[in-house]
C-alpha cells in the first residue's frame, strides 16, 4: 500500500465500537461465565476472554466452549450455549462498560468538522443500539451498521461499503477506526484509508503488525491527522 499524505482528505468517518470506542471485555466476560456455569462448565479468565472478543458473538461463544482461539465445540453444546449468552449478555450489557479516554473529546472534534459519523461494528444491533444510548453516544452517528444489519460483517468490505453508498461518497473518502485485524481487513477489501488505536482487542496480537494508515493513541489524535476533502 502507497504511503499517504498527512493531513488526510476524507468526506466522512465509520469507527468500530468494542475496543475503539467502548472497553465493554469486562461484561462480555461476565456473560461468558454466566453461560458457562449454567450449562456446568468452569469459568474463564478475563484475559482469555479478551483474546475471544472481535468476530462477533457466535466465534466468542465457540472460543470460550472450547476454551482456545482455535477448535470447534460439539454442535449440540453449541446450540445451546448460544441462546443462553446471548440472554446473560442482554442481563449485562453496558454495566461494567468503560469509554476509553479522549473518545468524546474526539468525536465532538469530528462532529464539529462536519463529519457524517458511522459506527460500524460486528455487535449484534440487539446490543448495540442500548449501549450507544446508554453511554449517550447514539446522537453522534448518522448511521449505525451492527453485526446483524447486513448479510456479511467485518472483515468482509459490506459494512463499508454500505456506508460509503449511505453517504454518496468515493470509498477512498471514507476514514475507518478501529482496533483489529477485521477492521483493516475490511477497510482495504472496501478500499477506504484506516487507522487504529493501540489500546484494542485484536485478538491477542499486537495491533502495530497491522497494514494500516497510521497507529493513534486516541479518537482525539486521529482527528488531527485529518482534513476535509
Amino acid at each position: 500500500m502507497p504511503k499517504i499524505a498527512f493531513p488526510l482528505r476524507v468526506k466522512a468517518i465509520a469507527i468500530d465500537l468494542d475496543g475503539t470506542m467502548l472497553d465493554t471485555v469486562s461484561d462480555l466476560a461476565i456473560a461468558v461465565n454466566m453461560m458457562l456455569e449454567k450449562i456446568g462448565r468452569a469459568a474463564l479468565d478475563e484475559t482469555l476472554v479478551r483474546n475471544f472478543v472481535g468476530k462477533g458473538i457466535n466465534n466468542l461463544v465457540e472460543r470460550s466452549l472450547a476454551g482456545a482461539m482455535e477448535g470447534k465445540p460439539e454442535a449440540a453444546l453449541y446450540a445451546k450455549a448460544l441462546p443462553i449468552y446471548m440472554e446473560c449478555y442482554a442481563e449485562v450489557n453496558g454495566r461494567h462498560t468503560t469509554m476509553y479516554p479522549q473518545v468524546r473529546e474526539g468525536l465532538d472534534a469530528l462532529k464539529s468538522a462536519g463529519y457524517p459519523l458511522a459506527c460500524v461494528t460486528n455487535k449484534s444491533e440487539r446490543y448495540t443500539l442500548p449501549l450507544l444510548k446508554q453511554m449517550k453516544l447514539d446522537g453522534y452517528f448518522q448511521l449505525v451498521v451492527a453485526g446483524d444489519t447486513l448479510a456479511k460483517k467485518k472483515p468482509d468490505p459490506l459494512p463499508l461499503t454500505h456506508v460509503v453508498e449511505k453517504f454518496g461518497i468515493a470509498p477512498a473518502d471514507l476514514l475507518m477506526i478501529g482496533d483489529s485485524l477485521n477492521d483493516a481487513e475490511a477497510a482495504r477489501a472496501a478500499g477506504c484509508p484506516i487507522f487504529c488505536v493501540g489500546y484494542g482487542y485484536n485478538e491477542g496480537v499486537d495491533v502495530r503488525s497491522l497494514d494500516v494508515d497510521a497507529i493513534v493513541e486516541t479518537i482525539l489524535d486521529a482527528s488531527k491527522l485529518i482534513t476535509r476533502s
